[in-house]
């Protein structure tokens, strides 16, 4: 186990809003490690030069948008989610250079189960930008075959059909208002918050299993008063965000997101306190 003190950050623009810092200490009180998470206002063009402005002190960054294509650039290594998406959220900053990971897979991937959405034959996608990437590797890491990605734009889709292959899944890309609507096992919804579709969502709720919107702020959002109206279930972003900060965790005490934490259950707990706490 690692110990003495160490520097970590989530960064991004904006970042006033992001409860990381309280779910990062919660961690890392259970865990016994005296380590300073805090936060700052980073824009993409400056990404790389405040990166190479950190000493040894630090241990590693955890980064929301507009960063996770700038560090997946950056980034000395990758881990599997972040070369598949072109995405990193996690830098391990561990005397061998930068090495990026995608936790947001694992998190959704973990969000879903909990949710109860388990080996589902069909997974609809809402949006084509980097979290839709992300929720797209999840939905085929869930176990659907099929995975229907709606965009505004279809031709911005068009990176997602290039993991069709990598995924062994049947990826399909249509228009966010096709009239045409086949059933799913569930929405995972990765448009800015706030989007407001209209008779769309109404459509749309009524064809597509429960909603997981990774939207947190804002709540509920008006995809998730559509899956209301329709007697659905509609979750928001929150249980993305504790699952994929855990394999943060993992990630920067152990260096791997697939090897559990010592006391990972009561690490869990404190951070899913934290999270809803004022």
């Amino acid at each position: 186990m690692l110990t003495g003190p160490r520097r970590l950050a989530v960064w991004g623009d904006p970042i006033a809003h992001s409860r990381s810092p309280r779910l990062h200490a919660a961690a890392y009180g259970v865990l016994g490690l005296d380590w300073e998470y805090g936060r700052r206002r980073v824009e993409e063009t400056g990404f790389t030069a405040a990166l190479e402005e950190l000493d040894a002190d630090w241990r590693g960054l955890s980064l929301t948008m507009p960063l996770k294509h700038a560090a997946a650039r950056a980034a000395d290594a990758l881990d599997d989610d972040a070369r598949l998406t072109g995405a990193v959220n996690t830098v391990l900053l561990d005397g061998s250079g930068p090495r990026g990971f995608n936790t947001d897979v694992g998190g959704l991937a973990r969000a879903l189960d909990e949710f109860g959405v388990r080996d589902p034959a069909a997974i609809r996608v809402l949006g084509a930008g980097a979290t839709a990437t992300s929720a797209v590797v999840a939905a085929a890491r869930a176990g659907a075959g099929v995975i229907e990605v709606r965009a505004r734009r279809t031709g911005a889709a068009a990176p997602i059909l290039l993991l069709a292959d990598a995924l062994g899944v049947d990826v399909r890309v249509v228009a966010l208002d096709d009239p045409t609507i086949s059933p799913v096992d569930a929405t995972i919804a990765a448009l800015p918050g706030g989007t407001d579709l209209g008779r769309v969502a109404d459509d749309l709720a009524s064809h597509s299993g429960p909603l997981v919107d990774v939207v947190y702020g804002g709540w509920p959002t008006p995809l998730a008063q559509a899956w209301e109206r329709a007697g659905g279930e509609a979750h928001d972003g929150l249980g993305m965000l504790l699952h994929q900060a855990l394999l943060q965790v993992r990630v920067f005490v152990g260096g791997d997101p697939a090897v559990a934490l010592e006391r990972e259950p009561e690490v869990l707990a404190a951070m899913r306190t934290a999270l809803v706490g004022d």
